[in-house]
């Protein structure tokens, strides 16, 4: 029996263990993607006391510091979440079942797809989510980015130092990125932004050959591209909790009160699954929750064996 399950192996489920174990706690992390969302990140620059490393790195470093402690990190997906005589009974895929006397619910965000007639057709085959995951294979070729968010103006700042060509495709405008991306962006030539524009879809035979895209004012034109980088947000890895009477917003991000809590007895949330730090998504606010939310359950527990 575990005092806390932690369901998430990224920033937020990472620091919550160190935070549980450092209060003489018993964590077990689980969570098939160590990192999270944040370990395929090319370069982050805001991590304080770090001026610049890569999310991979950034993910070895918390799996690195969590086990440090000698917390169980199993690395698979968690299938079901049940309410126990005592806590709640975890199962995990290819593995036995945990038990645990409270769960932590962290496990972040996934990409959202375009939702184009071709999407799925293409994925892996020149359509891509991830552009520090699939951007080596793009070195002196055309490629899109699609979104004007930091994770899209990152991804074009990283494949303008790999591709021939770069056409970041935002349906708005300005960008949304920081300015230091926007300005990265300026520097370079290979990257040409095209304003007040969508996707209408993508084309090929095996695989990428081209998309259509149409402005603002209906005209539509074909870019020849090799490669096409999606890059328009997450939505929350919400659907395994819809049974435990956790209540969360219009778009399924979990509500938590100010010390991680949820609207079920013994269930915390943190991290980008959340509404909490004023929903700004980012590695120092998801570790910021983890740590709340292990302070929170340290307490509940010790009240809990006082009562």
């Amino acid at each position: 029996m575990y005092d806390i399950a932690i369901i998430g192996a990224g920033p937020a489920g990472l620091n919550a263990s160190i935070y549980a174990a450092r209060y003489g706690l018993k964590p077990v992390v689980i969570g098939a993607v160590t990192g999270g969302l944040a370990g395929t990140t090319h370069e982050i620059g805001n991590w304080l006391g770090t001026e610049k490393i890569t999310g991979f790195e950034l993910a070895q470093n918390m799996l690195s510091h969590a086990k440090s402690y000698n917390t169980p990190v199993i690395e698979r997906m968690v299938e079901d979440i049940k309410k126990a005589e005592v806590g709640f009974e975890i199962t995990v895929a290819g593995s036995e079942m945990i038990n645990a006397k409270t769960v932590l619910l962290a496990t972040g965000t996934s990409h959202r797809h375009l939702g184009l007639p071709n999407e799925a057709k293409f994925i892996g085959k020149g359509l891509s989510y991830c552009a520090t995951c699939d951007g080596f294979f793009y070195r002196d070729k055309v490629v899109a980015v699609i979104g004007g968010n930091d994770a899209a103006a990152m991804a074009a700042a990283y494949l303008g130092d790999i591709a021939k060509k770069v056409y970041l495709i935002y349906r708005k405008e300005p960008l949304r990125a920081e300015q230091v991306w926007q300005d990265t962006i300026a520097k370079n030539s290979k990257i040409e932004i095209i304003y007040n524009t969508v996707v209408d879809d993508v084309y090929g035979e095996e695989k990428v050959s081209h998309i259509k895209v149409s402005d603002n004012q209906g005209e539509s034109k074909d870019l020849v591209v090799d490669g096409v980088f999606v890059e328009i947000g997450s939505e929350p890895n919400s659907d395994l909790f819809k049974e435990l009477n956790v209540e969360s917003d219009e778009q399924g991000f979990i509500k938590i009160k100010s010390d991680g809590s949820t609207t079920a007895d013994g269930i915390w949330a943190a991290g980008d699954l959340t509404d909490g730090s004023n929903k700004f998504r980012q590695i120092i606010t998801a570790a910021s929750e983890g740590a709340i939310a292990a302070a929170s359950i340290s307490k509940y527990l010790k009240q809990k064996s006082v009562a």
